[in-house]
């Protein structure tokens, strides 16, 4: 949220013209992040208290015009035993999950799917018709077929709603090794406010040879990186001032929804 008031006022904009609102299930991190907030004159609802994002949502009918997040990687027992048919889940129920149970003294380990992609369709409930989303995953999301995920997958593809993906290397968090990818969804590819006709159009960029080690055990993609990333999505959505965007070979490209079928 920082990082956003600043961009914004970095390009010219005004802060109050951003309303904020959050979630987080962790007391601490609830805590930390209001002080965060208010010590920087922003003002946020990041509801009463802290609250599980699926058990209990203190957003339901929020529908935002940009979304970012950070979920938990593959996050295993996430209650969704109490969520089943929940109104979220419009491409298909995600995987119930690691949930344990104890059975005769041992602890015994049921389905192997997690959350993630309980995490995206939330996401996708809480967007405005014109709005997009933007949020990290591990890499597995983009590929993995068990419990029923590829199916899911495919119709969130077949709603033509994945605007970009961008594989990431691996090394870039301090709590996890794992290459993780970013998600870029719209819910509106149609032309408009300068942008191009998207519709049927994916935006891929491999960027798991970027960065640099800045110790044994952690990475960090330099400003110049980061930048290339963001100026290729702005080129390839046909913003003003952007660019031309072509293929590049082993960097990006803009597949058909037949390329990826």
């Amino acid at each position: 949220f920082v990082q956003s008031e600043e961009f914004i006022e970095a390009h010219g904009g005004s802060r109050r013209d951003l309303s904020i609102f959050g979630q987080e299930s962790n007391p601490t991190t609830w805590k930390l992040a209001r002080m965060n907030l208010a010590i920087r004159g922003i003002e946020a609802n990041l509801g009463p208290e802290n609250a599980d994002s699926f058990l209990r949502d203190l957003h339901p009918d929020l529908r935002a015009d940009y979304i970012l997040a950070n979920p938990p990687f593959n996050m295993e027992d996430w209650g969704a035993s109490k969520l089943a048919n929940d109104a979220r889940w419009k491409y298909g129920d995600p995987p119930r999950g690691g949930t344990r149970k104890q059975r005769s003294g041992n602890e015994i380990f049921v389905d192997g799917g997690n959350a993630n992609y309980a995490w995206i369709q939330h996401f996708i409930h809480h967007l405005a018709p014109s709005g997009m989303a933007g949020f990290v995953l591990a890499n597995g999301s983009m590929s993995s077929n068990q419990s029923g995920e590829g199916d899911i997958r495919r119709k969130i593809v077949e709603a033509d709603l994945v605007d970009c993906m961008v594989a990431l290397p691996g090394q870039l968090f301090y709590s996890t090794q794992i290459p993780a990818c970013l998600w870029f969804l719209a819910r509106n590819k149609n032309p408009g406010k300068g942008l191009r006709d998207r519709r049927g159009q994916v935006l891929f960029i491999d960027a798991r040879k970027l960065g640099v080690l800045v110790d044994r055990t952690r990475r960090e993609l330099t400003d110049e990186e980061v930048q290339k990333i963001a100026d290729t999505y702005h080129a390839w959505r046909g913003e003003e001032g952007a660019g031309e965007y072509a293929d590049v070979a082993g960097f990006c490209k803009s597949a058909s929804m037949d390329d990826i079928r």
